[in-house]
């Protein structure tokens, strides 16, 4: 089968459409499903056989499933098996495995194969992730299994002290509540390996930047929060207290407090262990929706049989065997039984309406976001003033230069007060001889600059900027002496990168070849002390190709907008694929 788009929004039962012949391919298998689902057909003899009856042995089926919904798939298979759940005739065999949903996806983005036919991740962020690569292994989407809100779960104290349950709190203020106080102390899965992780973060960086100044507040939540991530949600659990005493109770390495999903708290307060009461934010508990992904080519009779197992989990009896383990079943239904086990109460709004899917856009702010501030950055931006800059931007009635400032005050609020930013300007002789001009040197944001702090000298700086009138775009050796003054000055323990801002070729004729410039960047470049460059064009005459060519001699990324309104997101983008990639 080949590979689909996803579903519109999170939970969505089928897949969007890409191309002519994929678009086929999943309206085929969503329509069997919804069929086949709804008891509107009963095909005899021919996809399926509903009968019970397996008349020609078993077909096989590996699915590979996020740990924490593994143990009610493997019910489910075991049920189906003991009922002779049969697709054409031969009983459906399924054998469950656990695989954390990061590497699996990891390898399925890499093109490789994960063991199974079928993989059920915990969230459809990790369907967009490989879909968005072009060589990826192909994954078919039919619909979700199950799904559950995410909140915060605390110890009964460290509720107490916070007004649960009566009290309520949207995302940044229950952020703030808990990172601000040293003894509750909030921990969380790392977003960059949890779907959980990433999806709280987006809500609260959303919830924050409502707020003015709320960049500037979410980053620093953020850097609060880095400072108590675990590897992966299956670890996450374990740094809660041992048990009431004092000295469990005390521990600063004892989180209190939790990021985690209602299943997750479901699970933690069935077993001996228990004792977490949960918040569901007022503003939107984003959920885990666990999508059924068919992976690479199956065979016929695997794909016949995995419908025919998804289908099965559809039924009211296997909903019901969800529910038992913690999941819901209907967006529409807060399960009481499951909220009171995982330490909801009235009146926490857990039967509010689930928080709308993210945007990608969202998403991939939060991360790039997180990334940054968890590291910290020491960047230098390089902005191209020449007089093409003043161009219009359509439908606006401001020119690029102008919407380029706005994006990169936006991106700016995004670091905090111990990462390093600095600001060039480039046209054509702007210092002497000189392409470019140093405005604001690479340094600590919060660090006294010129009788200011660096942030408010480079808000002003950025402010300043103007497109230099009969001013050329002098590209490469700009380029080149921006890339030499950030590899001589890498900090360890940074991310470091320069970024490079254009809206057109290199127009320098006197200036080093592109070729000379592509040898001397892949010569200065070092994978020890790695600093990516990343080249974003600007607009319709910028040169994408070209900035991938010279990006790409340092480990960095080309990266195009058509509106400079884009370029924050773009930047942060790429500052994620860097960073995965060991840039920093």
């Amino acid at each position: 089968m080949g590979r689909h788009s996803l579903p519109d929004q999170y939970g969505a039962g089928g897949s969007g459409p890409r191309s002519g012949t994929r678009r086929r391919v999943v309206l085929v298998a969503a329509s069997l499903v919804l069929v086949v689902a709804a008891g509107t057909a009963v095909v005899r003899g021919g996809l399926f056989s509903l009968d019970g009856a397996c008349r020609d042995g078993t077909v096989p089926l590996r699915l590979a499933a996020s740990p924490d919904i593994v143990p009610a798939l493997r019910a489910a298979a075991r049920k189906a098996r003991a009922e002779d759940v049969a697709s054409d005739g031969r009983c459906v065999a399924v054998a469950v495995t656990a695989r954390e949903s990061a590497g699996a996806a990891d390898a399925l983005g890499a093109g490789r194969g994960i063991g199974a036919q079928v993989w059920v991740p915990d969230s459809e962020l990790w369907i967009r992730r490989i879909t968005a690569d072009s060589n990826a292994t192909d994954v078919t989407t039919a619909g979700t299994v199950a799904s559950t809100p995410i909140g915060v779960g605390m110890v009964p104290d460290a509720a107490e002290a916070l007004g649960w349950p009566d009290k309520t709190y949207d995302w940044a203020e229950l952020a703030g509540a808990t990172l601000g106080d040293d003894t509750v102390r909030l921990g969380a899965a790392d977003p960059a390996r949890s779907a959980t992780g990433l999806l709280a973060l987006t809500r609260l960086g959303a919830a924050a930047g409502k707020a003015e100044g709320g960049g500037t507040e979410a980053a620093a939540m953020m850097k609060a929060l880095s400072e108590r991530i675990s590897a992966d949600d299956s670890r996450l659990l374990d740094t809660l207290p041992r048990d009431a005493s004092d000295g469990e109770r005390d521990d600063p390495r004892r989180n209190r407090a939790l990021v985690l999903t209602e299943q997750a708290a479901y699970t933690r307060n069935s077993g001996d262990d228990g004792g977490l009461d949960l918040f569901y934010p007022r503003d939107g508990s984003p959920r885990l929706d666990y999508p059924y992904a068919m992976v690479g080519e199956l065979s016929t009779d695997q794909s016949r049989a995995a419908l025919r197992f998804v289908n099965y989990l559809r039924k009211p009896e296997q909903r019901a065997l969800l529910e038992k383990h913690g999941f819901r079943t209907d967006a529409e239904r807060a399960p009481e039984r499951v909220v009171e086990r995982a330490g909801g109460r009235k009146p926490q709004p857990y039967a509010a309406p689930q928080a709308a899917p993210a945007p990608d856009a969202a998403v991939a702010e939060a991360l790039g976001t997180w990334t940054i501030t968890v590291q910290s950055a020491r960047i230098t931006t390089v902005v191209d003033a020449s007089s093409s800059m003043s161009e219009p931007v359509e439908d606006t009635g401001r020119s690029r230069m102008d919407v380029t400032k706005e994006s990169l005050q936006r991106a700016l609020a995004t670091f905090t007060e111990d990462d390093e930013i600095g600001l060039w300007e480039f046209s054509t002789r702007l210092d002497g001889d000189r392409d470019y001009r140093v405005l604001v040197p690479t340094g600590r944001l919060g660090d006294p600059s010129d009788g200011t702090v660096r942030r408010a000298r480079l808000k002003t700086a950025f402010d300043g900027l103007r497109p230099v009138a009969n001013g050329a775009t002098g590209l490469y050796d700009t380029a080149l002496a921006a890339y030499r003054e950030a590899n001589s000055s890498y900090v360890k323990g940074k991310f470091n990168a320069l970024v490079i801002l254009t809206d057109g070729v290199n127009q320098d004729r006197g200036s080093i070849s592109r070729a000379g410039l592509i040898s001397e960047l892949e010569r200065l470049a070092d994978p020890e002390r790695p600093v990516p460059l990343i080249v974003i064009a600007v607009g319709p005459d910028a040169d994408l190709r070209e900035a991938r060519a010279i990006a790409a001699a340092t480990g960095g990324s080309g990266q195009s907008v058509s509106d400079p309104a884009q370029i924050q997101a773009v930047m942060l983008k790429a500052i994620v694929a860097a960073g995965s990639r060991g840039g920093g």
